[in-house]
């Protein structure tokens, strides 16, 4: 089995996390981590990066690279944005899907098959802790596991487990 927690960003203003994100990652990984982890990854926003540093520093792991996850960090997030305010507050992935089909279809098949590139690093039993945005990592998740997961809040996370090439999602 391999395991990936994808983890939200904490709160920001900008791609910067705020003194309230700051201190909400390291209470994250005060109560909220389960190290040893193999791969610590960003889709390479500042606000992701900075957050995953404090988790890495949290796990004790700080020998361990940050990686950037190609395809990890969609190309157009203005139309995940647009559909998610069409959708409405707290939409899932699926309720976008009514609003712009197409962008749900492609962006969770690339943003998935990032994903599953994670998963393809990762030695047996080893975990990887990557920091992402949302609705992408739950797209993502839709487009590897075929499951629909409720929209993760800032410093939320979703574990998706890989045995035997099944994924399971845990929440």
């Amino acid at each position: 089995m391999r395991y990936v927690e994808l983890f939200r960003h904490t709160d920001n203003e900008g791609d910067s996390l705020t003194d309230e994100g700051i201190a909400a990652a390291e209470e994250i990984g005060r109560q909220g981590l389960t190290p040893p982890y193999a791969f610590f990854g960003t889709t390479g926003a500042r606000r992701a990066t900075q957050t995953v540093e404090i988790l890495r520093r949290a796990a004790g792991q700080e020998e361990v690279p940050v990686t950037e996850v190609p395809g990890l960090r969609s190309s157009v997030e203005d139309r995940w944005r647009a559909a998610a305010k069409g959708a409405g507050k707290g939409a899932t992935v699926e309720e976008m899907r009514e609003i712009d089909p197409d962008l749900v279809e492609k962006e969770s098949a690339l943003l998935g098959a990032a994903l599953r590139g994670v998963f393809d690093v990762l030695p047996e039993g080893g975990r990887a802790l990557i920091v992402g945005h949302s609705p992408t990592n739950e797209a993502a998740v839709l487009g590897l596991a075929t499951t629909v997961v409720g929209p993760l809040g800032k410093g939320e996370a979703v574990v998706v487990v890989e045995d035997e090439g099944r994924f399971e999602v845990l929440r």
